[in-house]
């Protein structure tokens, strides 16, 4: 496989450079270096407008969303011209953090479902960053079963009203739309009753309930409906085809966060380097070089699984469920490097003041944040699963309820 850029690559990478290095906001670009995992902490700067104008500036200049079409706020950009902007943005991405969910995952489901006037109103105000949307998919009683699912969506004239729960929803706090998967049909198998909409966030009946976690943000919330209308021009793909049309979403999400998905090694390398222990620096520790290599060779096969996507995509081809090796390797190694790190801290690895912790408390954050790393996007369970039966076609796992019509699954007092 040849990395390097064709003639044409190299031009656009120039052209990309020599724009950031005109526009770039500059003075975040140290704040965003040293944020930690999963929060962008800027001192003194309101970052949602912060990310919004970044986002707004990119669009006015055609960087936003390139792979998507001119029509809908894109550039019409080939994926390899996309992966480029990816390289050199660097930094600057972090300010983005708030569109992934949108740009990465319901932006591309609009695409292929929404109606064409609903594609033109909605898709270029998100891809400039006017508009941020939500992932409404778990939910309590199905934990990684989302064909489980049991918020209602009843027939009423033209429109649906919408009665349920979801839970772990990214944004939904400061989110202005949404993606929702309801159930339609309860009298057939689950995968088939259900039914995908988009809906405004701000809608009558929609309560929001932030959750605290244990790094002390409020990433994810609950979300409860009650009696939330949703006219039918809403609907996403077929009624009860809404299993097909969150497999769209599902891949999406799985190559927008799984293909990039930091370990934090080039960080722990870097502390390693700089870090004096009793013993001498850490880095001449055998023991610790000998965690550095394993942890090395682990990310440098990240990197070209991911490349194998590059190149999929380079081709014309859809990466498919190969990019749940990614998240599924590169979510349990960040967690093993953030722990190592604190080790090496000893007591001060219990500093979460990034003023006083070494390395600006960014490992501390890291372990912190993720547990919830590996859950969001798919669990470790769920994505060997896929991996075992989509990618090694080993044979399925034993789903007893699979023919079963939902209304007949036992349930827990039932």
């Amino acid at each position: 496989m040849n990395f390097d850029d064709t003639p044409q690559e190299a031009a656009f990478r120039k052209e990309v450079r020599a724009w950031l290095d005109a526009n770039a906001p500059k003075q975040y670009e140290a704040g965003l270096k040293s944020s930690g995992f999963g929060h962008t902490a800027l001192e003194g700067v309101d970052v949602m407008k912060a990310s919004k104008d970044w986002q707004k500036k990119k669009y006015d200049a055609g960087w936003a969303c390139l792979h998507w079409p001119k029509d809908y706020g894109g550039r019409g950009a080939t994926p390899i011209e996309r992966v480029i902007w990816q390289q050199e943005e660097g930094a600057y991405a972090a300010l983005s953090s708030l569109f992934i969910i949108g740009h990465g995952m319901c932006g591309p489901t609009m695409m292929a479902y929404a109606s064409e006037e609903a594609k033109k109103k909605y898709l270029p105000p998100l891809a400039a960053g006017e508009n941020i949307w939500c992932q409404l998919f778990s939910e309590p009683a199905g934990g990684s079963d989302l064909a489980g699912l049991r918020t209602k969506a009843e027939k009423d004239g033209d429109d649906w009203v919408i009665n349920g729960q979801k839970i772990w929803t990214s944004g939904a706090h400061y989110s202005d739309y949404g993606i929702l998967i309801t159930r339609t049909d309860p009298t057939v198998p689950k995968h088939k009753g259900l039914t995908m909409f988009f809906l405004d966030m701000k809608s009558p009946g929609i309560e929001i309930r932030p959750i605290k976690q244990v790094n002390g943000q409020s990433g994810f919330n609950e979300v409860y409906f009650t009696d939330v209308r949703i006219p039918d021009s809403q609907r996403l793909g077929k009624v009860g085809d809404g299993w097909a049309v969150s497999l769209t979403t599902l891949m999406n999400e799985r190559l927008s966060i799984g293909a990039g998905m930091p370990t934090g090694f080039p960080e722990l390398l870097d502390f390693c380097c700089r870090l004096e222990t009793a013993d001498g620096p850490a880095i001449d520790n055998p023991a610790v070089r000998s965690k550095l290599a394993t942890w090395a060779v682990r990310t440098s096969g990240l990197k070209y699984t991911a490349f194998r996507s590059i190149s999929a995509l380079s081709k014309g081809e859809t990466p498919g469920p190969e990019n749940s090796i990614g998240k599924l390797v590169a979510g349990p190694t960040m967690q093993e490097i953030a722990a190592f790190a604190l080790d090496l801290q000893g007591e001060a690895g219990a500093l979460l003041n990034p003023e006083q912790a070494a390395a600006n408390a960014r490992f501390q954050a890291m372990l912190l944040r993720s547990p919830a790393t590996r859950v969001e996007g798919g669990t470790d369970e769920i994505l060997r699963n896929i991996i075992a039966e989509r990618v090694l076609g080993l044979p399925a796992d034993i789903r007893v309820d699979k023919s079963v019509p939902f209304n007949q699954i036992p349930t827990k007092g039932r």
